[in-house]
């Protein structure tokens, strides 16, 4: 799908990696914090790059963009994360046109979730675009698209039960203390992290296990303290993180640091530990299992849970669909409109020029000319031309760049997209 804002020679691309193929420490080494997605989206502009937007989440490190070739995209992801062009050819992919836009749809509705109907992706594509549009990086096209991906998001949310259950990576981890540990009511349970999952998981945390000897730390203390005020939990300061693990029997990790947080040396147990790894990159250093009595659970293996929530939802995955591609073929004609509607004008503007000049003659050739029926006459022959060729550009057989070029040859004119 070529770019009519920019260079002829420009595509729409989808490009980046996601849980499917890179594991949680491939997509750790490509995330992007919010300096480095501003950097990127700087670079892009300086770069010639004129519309994109950029989302890095623990499951995904993605950018949907135009460009002449994908790996200006890629170049992008790689000089603004600690992955490299090796590693993306690995477990990277690349859509382009109609794989881009399906794919971009498939995201942010929840189907291409690692935990199905997982909706909470598209308020990163909202704070993505508009993120872009601000620095002036989104053009028409982004813009339709990304309102057509939030409507078909609310309307699959509101028409299906594909998000039914609320099962993310944060309950998932709740479900799993709760069958793993026993009177987990009366267990002390650390949490690390109030970011959104770690926000998300002390909620679920309160709400299903009833525990009332949950205590916060995070290294922001007043983000911590504002969580702990709606929950009426416990806050207590960062450097007192050590004491706190030693009390603990359950830890629940969420922070964004980009090094392990926690590691054996910081660890002296006296009794069972379970640790729940819910950032990306990891936060709890690997060898805490050489330590008896540790068991390190990752967000990969949460996600991974099958139980009957996740059964009932797939159950919803036809219907979902359907609404996609009812917004994406209503977003296809669009784009289709957009692209011949220049060729349809200047062809309108050339009829017009021709009967205005044919007009004049024939008011000087004959007596007594009715100018103002010729008028309505030809009027209305230029709208049966012109909307002729309209359905014919429209028809999803036409080969719609052969014909544009073949009516703008015959006709001696020159579209300019607006």
């Amino acid at each position: 799908m070529e770019n009519n804002n920019t260079s002829k020679h420009q595509y729409f691309y989808a490009v980046g990696l996601s849980y499917k193929k890179a594991d949680a420490e491939i997509r750790g080494k490509f995330s992007l914090d919010g300096v480095a997605k501003t950097r990127l989206l700087e670079q892009a502009k300086n770069e010639g790059i004129e519309s994109l937007i950029v989302t890095s989440t623990c499951n995904r490190t993605e950018i949907y963009g135009f460009a002449e070739h994908p790996f200006q995209l890629i170049k992008l992801i790689c000089e603004n994360s600690q992955g490299s062009v090796e590693s993306f050819q690995k477990v990277g992919f690349v859509y382009k046109n109609q794989e881009a836009i399906s794919h971009l749809f498939r995201v942010g509705t929840g189907l291409d979730s690692q935990i199905l109907g997982d909706f909470e992706i598209i308020a990163q594509i909202k704070s993505s675009f508009s993120q872009s549009k601000g620095l002036g990086l989104a053009n028409a096209f982004l813009e339709r698209l990304v309102n057509a991906v939030i409507q078909a998001s609310k309307k699959i949310k509101t028409d299906t039960e594909i998000s039914s259950g609320a099962t993310s990576v944060s309950f998932a981890a709740v479900q799993y203390i709760i069958k793993n540990v026993e009177d987990i009511g009366n267990k002390n349970i650390l949490l690390f992290g109030t970011g959104k999952i770690g926000r998300n998981t002390c909620e679920n945390l309160v709400k299903h296990t009833k525990n009332e000897h949950i205590t916060l730390i995070n290294r922001t203390k007043e983000k911590a303290e504002k969580l702990a005020g709606k929950l009426n939990l416990i806050v207590k300061d960062y450097s007192e993180l050590h004491l706190e693990l030693q009390k603990a029997d359950v830890v629940v990790v969420a922070t964004g640091a980009q090094n392990p947080t926690i590691d054996k040396a910081i660890l002296n147990l006296k009794k069972p530990l379970l640790i729940l790894d819910l950032s990306i990159p990891k936060n709890a250093h690997e060898n805490v299992e050489e330590l008896d009595g540790v068991t390190l659970i990752h967000m990969d293996y949460l996600s991974q849970l099958t139980d009957e929530t996740l059964e009932n939802r797939k159950k919803h995955i036809p219907a979902a669909e359907a609404i996609i591609e009812e917004i994406k073929e209503e977003f296809i004609t669009w784009t289709k409109g957009r692209k011949f509607a220049p060729t349809i004008n200047a062809l309108k503007a050339k009829l017009n020029a021709i009967k205005a000049s044919e007009l004049d003659f024939q008011s000087k050739k004959i007596s007594n000319f009715n100018e103002e029926q010729a008028e309505i006459i030809s009027n209305r022959i230029i709208h049966k031309i012109t909307t002729h060729f309209a359905n014919h550009l429209k028809d999803d057989n036409t080969m719609v760049d052969e014909s544009i070029e073949w009516i703008e040859k015959v006709f001696k004119i020159g579209a300019t997209a607006k």
